[in-house]
């Protein structure tokens, strides 16, 4: 179901709770809000749909991919860029991102995957994993 976007700094600045099976519907229902406004957003944060878990979904190279618990465990080659938000008003800001980040999350079967993603991929997913931690641009 495409659930409306949330605004308020803060609540998006509380860290998400950690993702259970349960949590499978939230997953769903982000990624339908996800794909609502896909000529504008490439990923989101459960928060951004009024939930508080540690679920994540974006763009990965034209197919949807959901992160259930997301970690990065591994960063490599810093670099500066400016970001836009859909929860957050106003131009783009300025972040720091790494180029290669090695991630390991859950799937919607709630087993453990660990994969290295590079490049507007990574940036993306670091994006919403800073949601998922109450982190801001």
């Amino acid at each position: 179901m495409i659930k409306e976007l949330i605004h308020d700094p803060i609540f998006l600045s509380q860290p998400s709770e950690s993702a259970t099976p349960e949590d499978l519907p939230v997953a769903r229902d982000l990624l339908d809000t996800l794909a609502a406004h896909k000529e504008t957003c490439v990923g989101m944060a459960a928060n951004m749909i009024g939930v508080r878990k540690y679920i994540i979904a974006f763009d990965n190279d034209g197919t949807y991919m959901t992160m259930f618990n997301p970690q990065i465990l591994k960063a490599d080659r810093p670099y500066e860029t400016e970001e836009s938000c859909l929860s957050l008003l106003g131009g783009p800001r300025p972040c720091t991102r790494y180029e290669t980040i090695k991630v390991q999350w859950k799937n919607a079967k709630f087993e453990t995957r660990i994969k290295t993603f590079t490049g507007w991929t990574a940036e993306i997913i670091q994006h919403e994993i800073d949601h998922c931690n109450g982190v801001l641009i």
